[in-house]
């Protein structure tokens, strides 16, 4: 289960609903650890035990990194057993958010990675889409690539993977448009570090 606050439902298919805003994704993750201890949300005995895996995520591209750790610290004290990333960029993001976090996650960590399919789409991602920020690095290189965007999105893809062997515990891979085949091309650079223990997870 992974607990996520959400966004309002104007971001999302039907703008006619309205929100339900009785907790935020720190509750829920509290809510599924009473699940998992046999109670509800006021600790009344539910019968039996649940035996969720309880997620939580974090955006290391934030504005506020403090409050950002902050957050991450409340939802490991609730109960998350493993962290998942917005996408990131550049590894380095990561390593800065750490500071503001005050160490290294006590949890298995898995890192988004989104490959990127042209200067558009980069430019459409880090303006539109909230939650995804691109570092200046990025858009500089897939403005520069011009009409070979997608062959230089997969090449920053596969250089951040490798980047985060030492670091993560997995990644999870976002693959755009559909196109799964980039998801499997970003991969091949794992044959050269085959003996390195990582996980993975192509998500669409």
């Amino acid at each position: 289960m992974l607990a996520l606050t959400g966004d309002p439902p104007t971001l999302g298919g039907y703008p006619g609903t309205t929100g339900v805003y009785d907790t935020d994704s720190i509750g829920l993750i509290k809510l599924l650890t009473n699940m998992n201890g046999g109670m509800d949300a006021v600790g009344s005995p539910i019968g039996s035990q649940a035996d969720f895996r309880i997620g939580c995520a974090v955006d290391p591209t934030r504005d506020d990194l403090s409050l950002e750790a902050e957050r991450l610290h409340k939802k490991l004290d609730a109960g998350a057993h493993f962290v998942m990333t917005q996408p990131i960029f550049d590894a380095d993001v990561w390593m800065g958010f750490l500071k503001h976090f005050g160490g290294p996650i006590p949890v298995p960590l898995m890192i988004g990675i989104l490959p990127l399919q042209s200067a558009k789409h980069a430019d459409f991602l880090h303006n539109e889409v909230p939650g995804i920020t691109l570092t200046p690095d990025a858009l500089k290189r897939m403005h520069a690539a011009g009409p070979d965007g997608r062959k230089e999105g997969v090449k920053m893809a596969q250089d951040l993977l490798l980047d985060l062997l030492p670091i993560a515990q997995g990644v999870y891979l976002m693959p755009s448009f559909g196109r799964y085949e980039v998801a499997a091309e970003v991969l091949d650079v794992l044959e050269s570090v085959r003996d390195r223990d990582l996980e993975f997870v192509a998500a669409g």
